[in-house]
């Protein structure tokens, strides 16, 4: 498969290799059966939006925007390398086609509320924001404001995927989509590497209200 050469040519950050593979289905579905963005409309309103939360480890993230053109795929041979746009966290001035600069956790769920909230205010109602987090990431505080918020305001532009690879600290009650449920959002729980789940899961989002997919990922704990 084109996406796994071009994963192995990622090297020089082996101990988040975990935290890349569990992203890779996901990320695969996204820009390739959801996001509606393409290299040529980077710089388009009316673009969807794809917010990289879990930014540690982001070599999956590279090699599906390689694969998708929005950069050359000789980048991955010098990923962190002193003059490499390939940081290890990826860094939206320098990557055609990244929305954040992301890696500190936590970051996400919050500016994409506020992305969310900056179309609307625009009169831009087409556009849809994705963000992935980490099921870690769930413990942050301001991830909690976040939910919350969106819950009680009813955006429905928004949609989480959480990949859950147990990493988190702590065990939510009722599994984490009820961290969601309680606020009101949209749940679906999907196998993290079964693509046509992780769509279905995606397109189960629902007018009104904003939606969490929880992407269970086997085995990788990072």
């Amino acid at each position: 498969m084109l996406l796994d050469s071009l994963l192995t040519r990622l090297t020089g950050d082996e101990k988040h290799a975990p935290s890349a593979y569990s992203t890779l289905d996901v990320l695969w579905v996204l820009y390739d059966r959801v996001l509606d963005v393409s290299p040529d409309r980077i710089d388009d309103p009316e673009r969807d939006r794809f917010l990289l939360s879990k930014g540690h480890g982001p070599a999956a993230y590279y090699a599906v925007l390689a694969a998708k053109g929005f950069i050359p795929e000789d980048w991955l041979d010098d990923m962190a390398g002193p003059d490499s746009p390939l940081g290890h966290h990826p860094d939206r001035l320098r990557i055609p086609g990244v929305e954040i600069s992301s890696g500190s956790l936590g970051h996400g769920l919050g500016l994409a509320t506020g992305t969310a909230l900056g179309l609307r205010a625009q009169g831009y109602t087409k556009p849809r924001v994705y963000v992935l987090v980490g099921d870690a990431e769930l413990d942050e505080g301001s991830n909690h404001e976040a939910i919350a918020f969106l819950g009680a305001s009813y955006i429905d532009s928004v949609t989480v995927i959480v990949v859950d690879n147990r990493s988190a600290s702590y065990a939510w009650p009722g599994g984490l989509q009820s961290a969601f449920t309680v606020h009101g959002w949209t749940t679906s729980t999907v196998d993290g590497r079964d693509h046509e789940a992780i769509h279905q899961g995606i397109a189960a989002a629902r007018p009104g209200r904003p939606h969490a997919v929880i992407a269970r990922v086997e085995g990788e704990v990072q």
